[in-house]
């Protein structure tokens, strides 16, 4: 059956071991009281709340789903409870604005959060999920008059919020979508147009929703150039904050869908429904990136949540399941047959999937660390450049991270063999849920072209220039230690060749566009590999001098997984890099006429 503890000893070593988060937190104003023994008490009381609250009902909101009558959502039995469980605890206020009921504890830690209820039950953690990042749109571009009506209700956890831009006829195009905003005379819009694939777009939680819609003014300019964001509530509000009419915004479907079932996917009607426009007008894009961003990073925290809930169930099952003989002889001398476990092809699974979620788990608190400092850091500079590296870091988080928890998933599916196929083990609802993550919030294929293009070459590399020094300057303060070397070569010969690539792409796009986006996936996948190696051999740094010591054992399985990615999955690299300059011609030279069965 599928099993879920909260990895608490992992994230500690990342945390206080790694990144050393007690002592960035006392550079920062305003997180000085964010000492590593808050960090111990808030990540044990989430860890019980997944454990406890969440991860039961995981497998029975899959079975039942969401149910939708005359535009009234109903979620599974036991959501609401545990969403106001929730509330009660104040985590839906943990990093916010104290200025609106927030708690003002740092990003990083509402990133721990975040992938320890999204490891217990993805589809329950996305109504809070996407709550949040309502409300850093409304926070950082809303008026005051918006901030003050609305932010307090969404810290509170009270209301919750959604963002809808997509479209039946356009998806990654937002450029061409349809829905209309009509100014009033007393400043406000009335809003008409239809939505789809809208996550925790109806449901019964809680008594507001807070839509974050895309539309298009009257006179708006054609394309991405003329859209604009509007807060468009289910009720709305009056001035003192209560509860006024229903709005005309109504959900007319639930999508029927492959995972996260429980979660309410609706198709959302705006029909002259009352908004308010959030930031300029026709600069909808820039703010609702505020939000897309956010969302972005949280889904690439999905595969890793995903994969590790995946790597301990099939490791649980590997332990107790027997079948046949270890090639070198029996190791379970009173029973018929071994473990799975002492099988190569099994162990190769299960270390794949570990070395996949450590390295993960260690650059999403890397990245998050940097939002905290490009928020509240003194040194502008020191600002700007934590800022371009989480510009750069998103697309890869959110797709590298989401491509290998999927892998995890189907390997932890393997693990179980058969029985990984039959509902009743839980496996097949992980690698379900798993699949939405490298679609939404922009496919794979979309952050692939949004990190060659927009975050590298458009600027000719500067902020890319900025990770690969730091990866530099690693690997030549540890060039010298003979026990890093096996994990600091590797390392420095992909920073160079990615440098080389980068630039063979760039000059490749200049006579053809093509060539840059023929190179996208590869070229992701491969400055994938290259955080991971970077962060497994910052790992290593720790580990190496503890190994004999107390939780030898800890240390030991982090130095044997190291050399296990270095060697058995690294390497894809090799391959990665070929791909790429073997450039566009192989896959634009068919005519399309040519497709065809």
């Amino acid at each position: 059956m599928a099993v879920y503890k909260a990895p608490l000893r992992d994230i500690r070593f990342v945390l206080n071991e790694m990144l050393d988060v007690g002592s960035v937190m006392k550079s920062l104003p305003g997180c000085e009281e964010a000492t590593p023994e808050l960090f111990e008490q808030v990540l044990e009381e989430a860890g019980k709340f997944a454990e406890n609250v969440l991860f039961p009902l995981n497998r029975t909101g899959d079975e039942e789903g969401c149910h939708i009558n005359d535009g009234v959502v109903t979620t599974p039995k036991g959501f609401k409870e545990a969403y106001q469980a929730f509330c009660e605890g104040g985590w839906p206020s943990l990093d916010g604005d104290p200025a609106y009921g927030g708690q003002g504890l740092p990003y990083i830690l509402g990133m721990y959060l975040n992938e320890l209820m999204s490891s217990a039950n993805m589809a329950w953690s996305m109504y809070p999920g996407l709550t949040h990042g309502a409300y850093n749109a409304v926070h950082a571009h809303g008026s005051q008059a918006l901030k003050d009506l609305f932010l307090p209700k969404l810290l509170s956890g009270q209301w919750t919020g959604t963002m809808c831009l997509t479209e039946s006829h356009c998806g990654t195009d937002l450029g061409m979508l349809r829905t209309k905003a009509i100014p009033q005379l007393d400043g406000a819009y009335r809003i008409t147009g239809t939505k789809i694939f809208i996550s925790s777009g109806e449901h019964d939680l809680t008594e507001n929703i807070v839509h974050l819609v895309l539309a298009r003014l009257p006179d708006a300019p054609s394309g991405i150039k003329g859209i604009s964001l509007f807060l468009a509530p289910k009720f709305l509000v009056n001035p003192d904050g209560s509860l006024g009419v229903r709005n005309g915004v109504k959900a007319g479907s639930l999508e029927h869908k492959m995972g996260i079932r429980a979660n309410a996917t609706a198709v959302m009607n705006f029909d002259d429904a009352l908004g308010y426009l959030i930031g300029e007008p026709n600069k909808g894009m820039q703010a609702m990136f505020t939000m897309m961003n956010a969302a972005r990073l949280g889904v690439g925290l999905q595969g890793l949540s995903i994969g590790e809930v995946a790597y301990q169930s099939s490791l649980d099952y590997a332990k107790e399941r027997i079948q046949m003989r270890s090639l070198t002889g029996p190791k379970n001398l009173d029973g018929p047959a071994d473990p799975i476990i002492v099988h190569p092809d099994v162990r190769r699974m299960l270390l794949t999937q570990k070395a996949y979620n450590e390295a993960g788990r260690a650059m999403a608190a890397w990245i998050a660390l940097q939002i905290d400092i490009e928020a509240k850091h003194p040194d502008e500079a020191v600002r700007k450049d934590a800022d371009d590296l989480v510009a750069l870091l998103t697309p890869v988080a959110k797709a590298f991270m989401t491509d290998n928890g999927f892998a995890g998933a189907n390997l932890g599916l393997q693990c179980f063999g058969g029985h990984g196929y039959i509902k009743e083990w839980g496996m097949e609802q992980l690698v379900r849920d798993a699949r939405i993550a490298m679609i939404y919030e922009g496919t794979n294929g979309i952050q692939a072209l949004d990190l060659i293009g927009r975050k590298i070459l458009m600027d000719q590399g500067q902020r890319l220039r900025k990770f690969t020094k730091i990866v530099h300057k690693f690997c030549e303060a540890n060039r010298d230690d003979p026990a890093m070397g096996e994990f600091i070569e590797p390392v420095a010969k992909l920073n160079k060749e990615v440098g080389d690539l980068t630039m063979w792409v760039g000059m490749q796009a200049l006579q053809n566009q093509e060539e840059a986006a023929a190179a996208a996936t590869d070229y992701l996948r491969l400055f994938g590999h290259l955080c991971y190696g970077y962060f497994w051999a910052r790992m290593v740094q720790v580990a190496l001098p503890k190994q004999n010591g107390d939780e030898a054992s800890f240390y030991q399985a982090k130095l044997t997984t190291a050399r296990f990615y270095f060697a058995r999955v690294f390497p894809e690299t090799l391959s990665l890099a070929a791909a790429i300059r073997s450039g566009s011609k192989s896959l634009m030279e068919m005519p399309i006429e040519q497709f065809k069965v």
